[in-house]
């Protein structure tokens, strides 16, 4: 049964998906109305549980009730949602409701329109199922949701299964989550025995569990969680299941389903176990650097556009860690206020990440609706045939390089000042060399992402088509454009008031045990001032006006040098410039693959084809490749070993019915030894 108390909260937005979804079923022979009624629907309960978020978040007490009661057992799901919960349900909402207006058009078109309602009914799973993982408050109904979550996902990455790649990509994803969902579930039962209970607030109570345990419980939660958030190694499954599903699914599973990592992580792993270790703080740090690094020059060799965005979005996730890791660093040390900042700037990239790029998924989308490719060496040109298109990726991809006034630049400048104040005021040797490094790795990020969204942009949107689909691309229709117009205006709005948010992440990280929040590190809602001097504080509107002020500046110089030079035709060297004569996403990847080279370990392979001479080829083909370190130097000799061990145990399997019964007496033996010796 449903519980009554708090009806107009959680319990209404369930009833809502569960009442949406049952539609759906219905109409589901009439494509158009079940798109309208499951993504219709599922914006409407976003809507509420967006609304009780915020309640929360400013002020109100924390909403607690019960969804379900299981009458022979006497469980109970019980949900409460308090300021960490409303912040990762605000971010679930502020994607979940343009995401599901996106999809009404883009679902419109190709093979998906007679999938409206399997998608959409899956969507609402999806949605809901992580509504209620931020919201439980026990372990059960957690790792149930959990599970959820998973199983919808990998439906939904599956949508068009009659690909054979798309059907990997699911069950890739579905093998890693399992995994991932074992060593969560090892460490609940671990703390539940310790605490004799599931509820979270014995859980979690900091003093469960001592050393060693505390130490193996933290590494189950890190790969439990880390699986689930794409860090570095544990990755393998996201940049094959993000470009094989439906954009919108692709916008969803980057901005939120990633999030539900980084919310695992830091509820039970940095604030769930008490004070965290040094080395934990460590781990994260060093975790968070390999991943953004790493994840942005993969990003940086990729030609297939959603494969580029599944890249930086493992490069995000490190960011966030970096910001997560330099406060448990500066915890465990004793300086509550600078983890204050390590947590609020890693929290608020969590909401800066969700919105540039679902932005840019949804962007993408429009794209590949548009020209049925993901190649952007097949892509060029579309400035001119879908320029609102090309006006929201240009935003989303001026924020996600970290540039003001936009969102991307206040998270990372916090993450920034985060490490150096960590490195300055850090009491311990280690923090002292490995924070410094880490900012270090952020800044080359930042402008390894810069370079990359040169590249996607400028060969994707600028220059001469380079095929025929990309000649004919049309625009997008509105239903499509307005939920990009929302995100890229929610990017420069995050951008220019990032005080007033921070203002709103206070009181979340006030509930997190052992943080200290500075009240001046807002500095007004237009400012951020993170430390203890003037030199930090920074207005992200003053700076909007200065790179105003000189754009402005150099283009009516520009347009004066235009007015007094006579413009001709650019000189092809005798030649005809065509699409041909372009600049290419290989060649401008080049010069970097070449510096990373140690990296990459790159392959090349070049083949000239001549009819009379070899000096006078009349083609030269190029091919080149990077090694899939880890899939060659840790996944396949895993997977080869599983395999191996496999092949030995299948002389269990004898298909004698006396040796089955034969292991279950042994089995049925062996644990009456074990239960007499134990006694």
């Amino acid at each position: 049964m449903i519980g009554v108390e708090g009806w107009a909260g959680l319990p209404a937005v369930v009833a809502i998906r569960a009442g949406v979804i049952l539609l759906t079923l219905v109409m589901a022979r009439r494509a158009a109305a079940a798109r309208w009624i499951a993504f219709g629907g599922s914006a409407a309960a976003s809507v509420l549980s967006t609304l009780i978020a915020l309640g929360v978040l400013v002020g109100a007490p924390p909403a607690h009730g019960v969804l379900f009661v299981h009458g022979a057992s006497g469980y109970s799901l019980g949900f409460t949602i308090d300021p960490l919960s409303a912040w990762f349900l605000l971010v679930l909402g502020v994607l979940a409701i343009p995401v599901a207006i996106f999809s009404i058009g883009y679902l419109n078109q190709g093979s998906l329109s007679h999938r409206s309602a399997y998608v959409g009914v899956a969507f609402n799973v999806l949605v809901g199922a992580v509504e209620l993982v931020f919201a439980t408050d026990d372990g059960i109904g957690f790792l149930c949701a959990w599970e959820v979550m998973t199983l919808a996902t990998a439906a939904l990455v599956a949508t068009e299964h009659e690909i054979r790649e798309h059907r990997r990509a699911a069950y890739l994803y579905l093998a890693m989550s399992h995994l991932a969902t074992g060593c969560a579930m090892a460490a609940f039962l671990t703390l539940a025995v310790a605490s004799g209970s599931f509820a979270f607030t014995d859980m979690l109570s900091g003093d469960v569990l001592s050393s060693p345990g505390r130490d193996a419980v933290f590494v189950l939660f890190v790969i439990g969680f880390g699986v689930k958030a794409g860090i570095i190694p544990l990755h393998i499954w996201l940049p094959e299941a993000h470009p094989v599903a439906p954009s919108n699914i692709s916008a969803m599973m980057s901005g939120v389903l990633l999030k539900a990592g980084i919310y695992g992580l830091v509820r039970f792993g940095a604030f769930g176990l008490g004070v965290p270790r040094l080395s934990w703080g460590v781990v994260i740090v060093i975790l968070g650097g390999v991943s953004a690094v790493l994840g942005v020059l993969y990003a940086l060799m990729q030609h297939d556009l959603k494969r580029l965005l599944a890249y930086h979005s493992i490069e995000n996730i490190g960011i966030i860690l970096l910001g997560l890791g330099a406060g448990m660093t500066a915890l465990s040390m004793g300086q509550p206020q600078l983890a204050a900042l390590g947590v609020a700037a890693s929290l608020f990239h969590v909401l800066n990440h969700a919105v540039f790029k679902g932005l840019l998924f949804l962007s993408a989308g429009g794209v590949v609706a548009s020209t049925g490719t993901r190649q952007i060496e097949e892509l060029g040109g579309l400035i001119r045939r879908m320029p609102w298109t090309a006006f929201f990726f240009l935003v989303g991809a001026i924020a996600i390089s970290g540039l003001p006034p936009l969102n991307g630049f206040a998270s990372e400048w916090l993450t920034f000042q985060s490490l150096l104040y960590g490195f300055s005021d850090a009491t311990e040797t280690l923090p002292r060399l490995l924070l410094p490094v880490s900012a270090a790795l952020l800044a080359l990020t930042s402008a390894l992402a810069a370079a990359c969204f040169v590249k996607a942009f400028g060969i994707g949107f600028l220059a001469l088509p380079r095929s025929r689909a990309a000649a004919e691309a049309r625009e997008s229709p509105a239903v499509m454009l307005t939920p990009q117009l929302f995100l890229a205006g929610t990017c420069l709005g995050l951008g220019l008031f990032p005080g007033a948010v921070l203002g709103v992440i206070g009181g979340v990280t006030a509930m997190l045990p052992g943080l200290l929040v500075d009240p001046v590190m807002t500095g007004g809602a237009l400012a951020i001032a993170p430390g203890r001097g003037g030199f930090d504080r920074v207005v992200p509107l003053t700076l909007t006006l200065v790179l105003l002020g000189a754009l402005a500046v150099a283009g009516a110089l520009a347009w004066r040098r235009y007015m007094a030079v006579r413009p001709v035709p650019t000189w092809g060297c005798g030649g005809e410039l065509s699409a041909r004569t372009e600049y290419t996403g290989t060649a401008f990847s080049k010069p970097l693959m070449m510096i990373f080279q140690a990296v990459y370990r790159p392959t090349r392979q070049v083949e000239a084809l001549a009819d009379v001479s070899p000096y006078f080829p009349r083609e030269v083909r190029y091919h080149a490749e990077i090694e899939p370190t880890f899939e060659r130097y840790i996944y396949g000799p895993l997977t080869l070993g599983v395999w191996r061990m496999a092949d030995r145990l299948k002389v269990l399997q004898a298909g004698s019915l006396h040796a089955y019964l034969a292991y279950v007496m042994v089995l049925v033996l062996g644990l009456v030894i074990f239960v007499w010796w134990s006694s």
